[in-house]
């Protein structure tokens, strides 16, 4: 009877809490979650294993830092979790609340905490649930950031794989025999000026549309690597030398990656203008995913800018080329006269573009692909095909690129190192330290005692005359690299003059003249470095 009179009934809903919750469904939850940590943990440590056994420290600093940026990540949802409630009872007027809002209709569910400030009036300014999607956002935003930087530079890479076979071809007798510092050729004979010394090159309005173009187009040539390792070596080394230019940009690289899976502070600021901006009434899917784009191919023409440019200051210089086309290496090419500024543009630009992956993947999963965020099939798309083309043409275009410009800076990177190298350099560093603070000991131990020497003083064991240092003037170091091994030798040029007066001759005054004509080519200071083969 009571359904014919058109009464209803109706039925009570609980959520379920751990006290009316089973023990071994608690632990089963658990026991899945604890696992899954331990073993992704495990991963890491064997990764980790892997660097430190190859001796690739600036990938080991890498992982090190995606640790510590996922740890804080992972500290911002513990934050979110414990102040969600204290975050929902923050009231803030109606008309604030209703003001840039990323759909134009909305639809809610009051909460116990919104509707104390529906009592009041107002609107809460964050409700627990837009907490907990908040929470979702973070975790989906730390899994793209890492696997877009991990992929840009895996492609990167892959591509440049092929930078092996050029640097072999530069110990060949028919690369000796074509560069022979004997033959004389004119600045446009040469491949690198038929390429770059055209009729475009000197005005900027005609450079940069062709420079533009350029980097679609073979941005990487044989003939510019050439050009450039040449450019390096003959401003920081000896002419002729073996030095491995290839293995000198990956470690130089790998060293640029550790700093772009880090996000620094003004990156968040920009990713808070990113949500910011995320607004209805902005309609930001018309411009907002083109910002990286834009900014990615004019740091991608103005590498190749770069590389006209150098020309051009050559073609200035001199019209005859010796041997092999010399760019000189200078910072005023680059933009502020930074090559690192380049650096932060990219690590922006991969970011930026995780960042719209991160948030078009996630309003997807929790709102559905037509939901209010993407009401325009235009939206989708835009999104989706941006976020693809920046990450290919970051990888196969923009970071060769960019591994290769910047080494032409007036500077050489700590790169130009091996780690085996850096390590043999440190240890004797220590030796050399300690062996010093020895002989400042017995000096201060014996400065009460008669000597035999009125003028042996505390000055006579300075750095400069003291065996250990004051020969490093007239040292070479060199280098072998053997299977895993290092060997760190230390030649002294004059060990019989150490200790007696130096005999007075044209000989050993053209031997002190070369040199130091050697230290100062070579650019490191009595530092002798032979490149392993």
């Amino acid at each position: 009877m009571a359904e014919e009179d058109g009464s209803t009934t109706s039925t009570t809903t609980t959520v379920a809490t751990l006290e009316t919750t089973p023990t071994w469904a608690v632990a089963t939850v658990c026991f899945v979650l604890i696992f899954v940590s331990i073993l992704i943990e495990y991963l890491l440590h064997l990764l980790a294993k892997y660097f430190n056994k190859k001796r690739r420290r600036s990938l080991l600093q890498a992982l090190d830092k995606i640790k510590s940026e996922l740890m804080l990540l992972g500290f911002i949802s513990l934050l979110l979790t414990v102040s969600e409630k204290s975050i929902a009872k923050i009231c803030i007027p109606q008309s604030v609340g209703q003001s840039f809002l990323p759909c134009s209709t909305t639809s809610t569910d009051v909460e116990d905490e919104e509707a104390k400030c529906a009592e009041l009036g107002k609107v809460s300014l964050l409700s627990r649930k837009g907490v907990q999607q908040l929470q979702y956002l973070i975790f989906v935003l730390a899994v793209f950031h890492v696997l877009s930087c991990v992929l840009t530079f895996g492609l990167g890479m892959a591509k440049m794989r092929r930078w092996e076979s050029w640097e072999a071809e530069t110990r060949t007798l028919e690369y000796q025999f074509s560069n022979d510092p004997r033959r004389f050729k004119l600045i446009h004979q040469t491949s690198f000026g038929k390429r770059h010394l055209k009729y475009w090159s000197e005005h900027r309005i005609l450079r940069w549309p062709v420079c533009f173009i350029r980097q679609f187009y073979k941005s990487v040539s044989k003939v510019d690597y050439f050009t450039l390792r040449h450019g390096f070596i003959m401003a920081h080394f000896t002419e002729g030398s073996n030095f491995d230019f290839q293995r000198y940009i990956k470690r130089a690289l790998e060293k640029d990656f550790r700093v772009v899976v880090g996000i620094s502070w003004w990156i968040w600021i920009f990713s808070l203008l990113f949500l910011f901006f995320n607004a209805h009434r902005f309609h930001n899917y018309l411009w907002l995913p083109f910002i990286p784009l834009v900014m990615l191919l004019l740091v991608g023409t103005k590498l190749q800018s770069i590389i006209t440019k150098m020309s051009l200051d050559s073609h200035d210089k001199s019209q005859i080329v010796r041997g092999t086309f010399l760019v000189r290496p200078s910072d005023h090419f680059f933009w502020l006269g930074r090559p690192k500024l380049l650096l932060h543009l990219m690590h922006f630009i991969l970011f930026q573009n995780s960042f719209q992956l991160a948030f078009f993947t996630w309003t997807w999963y929790k709102f559905g692909l037509k939901s209010c965020f993407h009401q325009e099939t235009e939206d989708i798309v835009i999104r989706l095909a941006m976020g693809i083309i920046i990450q290919l043409l970051c990888a196969y275009v923009t970071l060769p690129l960019y591994a290769l410009v910047t080494q032409m800076g007036s500077s050489m990177r700590k790169a130009v190192f091996t780690e085996f190298v850096v390590d043999g350099l440190k240890r004797w560093r220590r030796r050399a330290r300690k062996n010093l603070t020895l002989m400042m000991r017995n000096t201060n131990w014996t400065e009460g005692r008669p000597s035999v020497d009125a003028n042996n003083s505390l000055e006579a064991y300075s750095v400069d005359t003291s065996p250990s240092f004051g020969a490093l003037d007239h040292a070479s170091f060199s280098v072998d690299h053997v299977d895993h091994s290092v060997a760190l030798e230390i030649t002294d040029h004059e060990e019989d003059n150490l200790f007696r007066p130096k005999p007075e001759s044209e000989d050993d005054h053209d031997h002190d003249h070369d040199h130091d004509h050697r230290q100062k080519v070579n650019s490191f200071d009595g530092f002798h470095l032979t490149n392993p083969n």
